[in-house]
């Protein structure tokens, strides 16, 4: 059996994003020329599936104002990962994170992060068994 690295749930997660796992007021303005834009806080959830650590929540500010919050994932070892930071445009600022702890049921968002999260699980199965494995 293949290991699977972060590099390769980077390469899942990155290539399973689509409209219809971005928030649902985002939806018909994604492009895949900001692919990342909205899909924050399913990535961090499938993350933090697969990894552990904790949630990281920072404000989003434009012009001091606070427009959104911003998700990504600290792992145990104090490392932060965040798939999503290139989404934001240049007068857009991320207020340093915050642990939160994980929601018990996905209530927001829930049909995204699902249909996320089953995307990257199908791509990183296919690279565990590694390349010409039968199912």
């Amino acid at each position: 059996m293949t290991p699977v690295l972060l590099t390769d749930i980077e390469r899942a997660v990155r290539s399973s994003w689509g409209a219809d796992t971005c928030t649902p007021d985002h939806r018909p303005h994604w492009n895949a020329g900001n692919p990342a834009r909205d899909q924050c806080g399913v990535t961090a959830l499938v993350l933090h599936d697969l990894l552990g650590g904790e949630l990281l929540r920072g404000e989003v500010l434009v012009a001091g104002e606070r427009v959104d919050f911003h998700w990504w994932n600290r792992l145990a070892d104090g490392l932060e990962v965040d798939l999503t930071r290139e989404q934001f445009a240049p007068h857009e600022h991320v207020t340093e994170g915050v642990a939160v702890p994980r929601p018990a049921r996905i209530v927001r968002l829930g049909e995204e992060y699902e249909l996320l999260r089953d995307r990257v699980r199908e791509q990183l199965e296919g690279q565990r068994q590694g390349p010409g494995s039968a199912r």
